[in-house]
């Protein structure tokens, strides 16, 4: 309103007011192409508290970790401009909430705390089937945030070059133990078969 009183006032008083105009647009284009990416972030933002795709507390997947460390992470802040993620090795990555909004968002706990857990386990041709299912099934077991229901599961998976694929399917209670599960039944595995 100042700005539209001050050209005006210019224009009856009989000054050019079209340097001023055209000096504001051209100053309205260079502020417009700066603030594109705030103003998108923003936008991202907002969309991102409406839509709720994840919460403060989340386990998600991190796409744009550092080389070597941690894919997941806990959400701790959704801001405006962007969003504070910190990995299971203590980093926190804090991603645009543009770029949150052009990816496929992989949350792990927006439903429920309890995943379905995959390991992959191959054993030799002319191993026992049955038994190494039941020796893999048994294992899956001795972890108390496995769960009982729904049982774990032992597929034939596929069959590689140089062994039957197994696969254990597991339900766990908290998402933030599917390493060590994949871990312990891995290693636990080795050593009764090596037994």
């Amino acid at each position: 309103i100042f700005s539209t009183a001050i050209i005006l006032v210019l224009d009856v008083l009989g000054v050019n007011i079209m340097p001023f105009i055209a000096g504001a647009g051209v100053a309205g284009i260079a502020i417009g192409f700066a603030a594109k990416d705030t103003l998108s972030n923003i936008i991202a933002g907002v969309l991102l508290l409406i839509d709720r795709p994840f919460e403060v507390g989340d386990r998600i997947e991190v796409w744009t970790a550092p080389v070597n460390s941690a894919t997941w992470g806990d959400v701790l802040d959704v801001g405006l401009r962007a969003t504070k993620i910190q990995t299971t090795d203590n980093i926190v990555i804090i991603i645009p909430n543009n770029e949150i909004m052009k990816r496929d968002i992989i949350n792990y706990t927006t439903i429920t705390k309890e995943i379905r857990v995959r390991v992959s386990i191959g054993i030799a041709y002319d191993a026992d089937v049955k038994k190494a299912k039941e020796i893999i099934f048994r294992v899956s077991l001795e972890l108390d945030w496995v769960m009982k229901e729904p049982p774990p599961v032992v597929v034939v998976k596929s069959f590689g070059d140089s062994a039957v694929n197994l696969e254990a399917r597991v339900w766990i209670k908290d998402p933030r133990r599917r390493i060590h599960t994949i871990s312990h039944i891995t290693d636990r595995v080795k050593e009764v078969f090596q037994q």
